[in-house]
């Protein structure tokens, strides 16, 4: 099968590691809690009425959703460094400073990462987000436009753009 760069999600060893210890947990202890409580709950009696069974299973239909979510990524992960910043491109897995309108005194510096990437330490935009998009393939000194949730267009100046270091 052919993957298109829409649906592969680029991450370091680290993060591949990290996202594949948090799938096995989520498949084997973490299920076998789950199924511990769910269980104690029932023998409570009357599930209609139960809170405490209602809530197990609210937290299984989370837990399973995350291992579905997991899964896919990680069937669709490339993992390698971040990208060089030989070319002087944006793209994900860089940190980028824009100005807005061209003005250097209103900007924004953020990971273009997956959300996987999510760092305390600098806001993340998904490579497919408007601005994530419309800064994908820009070089640094040049003008980029990006769709607004209302239609308009704006104008953004990429001022850097280097690799994420994390």
């Amino acid at each position: 099968m052919t993957q298109t760069s829409e649906n592969v999600t680029w991450l370091t060893q680290e993060a591949y590691n990290k996202l594949k210890d948090e799938l096995e947990y989520l498949t084997g202890p973490a299920r076998t809690e789950i199924a511990a409580k769910i269980a104690a709950a029932r023998e409570e009696g009357d599930l209609r009425e139960n809170g405490g069974y209602h809530a197990a299973k609210e937290e299984q239909g989370k837990q399973e959703l995350r291992v579905r979510q997991l899964t896919q990524l990680l069937e669709n992960a490339q993992v390698g460094e971040a990208p060089a910043s030989a070319d002087g491109a944006v793209a994900p897995g860089m940190v980028v400073t824009i100005a807005f309108d061209g003005d250097e005194d209103d900007t924004l510096t953020f990971l273009l990462a997956s959300r996987e990437y999510a760092s305390a330490d600098v806001e993340t935009y998904s490579p497919q987000s408007p601005l994530g998009s419309g800064v994908i393939g820009h070089k640094v000194g040049e003008d980029a436009e990006y769709e607004l949730p209302n239609g308009k267009k704006a104008s953004v100046k990429i001022l850097k753009a280097e690799p994420y270091s994390g």
